[in-house]
């Protein structure tokens, strides 16, 4: 479970580097604390029982108590991120303040998008956050406090509309996660469905089964866009090349891959990077989500 608030403290920040493919080894969730924190490198995906999403630098991620999750890498780097933690009651004079719906409404989305320019706003309110902490002041935690409402409000008033996240059918089942993030880990391999259904302490059949009435849809499928969800990645964030990527990403050979790119997505692989080196805000293309 994730750390619990110090005794006597009612928020903490912490400026953390992690190894390339840092996951966390189970699910997890806060019980006394909430969590808000930026991405300053990497491409994470967070599953939970209800809905996955992807975020990467420049995005933030929210955290309630009481939400079971996972979070994986998405790419082969290093993740670096700031994270704020703070209690229920030192967020209560901004709760009073503009009710608590505003502060509902901010944590029910779980991830927020920016444009670069709200992006490089956005560290440097993380950072001088992280400097204020660090001080040993009397009125730290006063401070701190406006400072944190601060960047609520900049949440709420600037974030980009961004592609809605991946809602499960039903309830996700703690052995159905951990199969997800085995199959996020192995994708390159094509793991047979046999194979994590034996991970996840299942008979072939009634994984299969289960599964799909979870996820609402086949295994087969789900992991065929998990494929083409870190094509994407790829193409917006490298210049390799299509043969290249189809070999990183478990495709036999580029033609292949390029079919299965224009029949999810409607354009090719070179259009899809001309468009991301457009858009830089734009990385995921909804009908390749999984």
């Amino acid at each position: 479970m994730p750390t619990p608030l110090p005794q006597g403290q009612e928020i903490v920040v912490t400026h953390i580097h992690f190894k390339e493919r840092y996951h966390m080894n189970s699910l997890q969730m806060a019980t006394d604390h909430y969590n808000i924190g930026i991405t300053l490198q990497g491409h994470r995906r967070t599953i939970t029982p209800n809905c996955s999403y992807s975020y990467q630098a420049g995005d933030v991620a929210l955290a309630p108590p009481f939400l079971f999750h996972r979070t994986l890498a998405e790419y082969d780097e290093p993740y670096e991120r700031i994270m704020i933690k703070f209690s229920q009651k030192f967020a209560e004079p901004f709760i009073r303040e503009v009710g608590q719906h505003v502060f509902t409404q901010l944590y029910e989305t779980l991830v927020y998008h920016f444009s670069p320019d709200v992006q490089k706003k956005l560290k440097g309110m993380f950072f001088d956050i992280l400097e204020e902490y660090q001080k040993n002041t009397p009125y730290k935690e006063f401070i701190l406090q406006g400072m944190l409402f601060r960047l609520f409000t900049t949440i709420l008033e600037e974030h980009i509309p961004a592609q809605p996240m991946t809602q499960h059918p039903t309830p996700l089942s703690p052995q159905i996660i951990n199969a997800i993030v085995y199959m996020e880990d192995h994708y390159k391999e094509q793991p047979s469905m046999e194979a994590v259904a034996q991970y996840a302490g299942f008979s072939a059949g009634y994984f299969s089964r289960l599964f799909h009435a979870q996820l609402g849809m086949t295994y087969s499928t789900y992991l065929s866009n998990i494929q083409q969800r870190h094509v994407q990645i790829l193409l917006s964030t490298t210049d390799r090349s299509i043969m290249e990527i189809a070999h990183e990403t478990g495709y036999c050979h580029g033609e292949y891959l390029s079919a299965q790119f224009k029949k999810r997505t409607g354009m090719t692989p070179s259009e899809y990077r001309k468009q991301c080196a457009l858009r830089k805000d734009t990385v995921y293309l909804p009908n390749a989500d999984t």
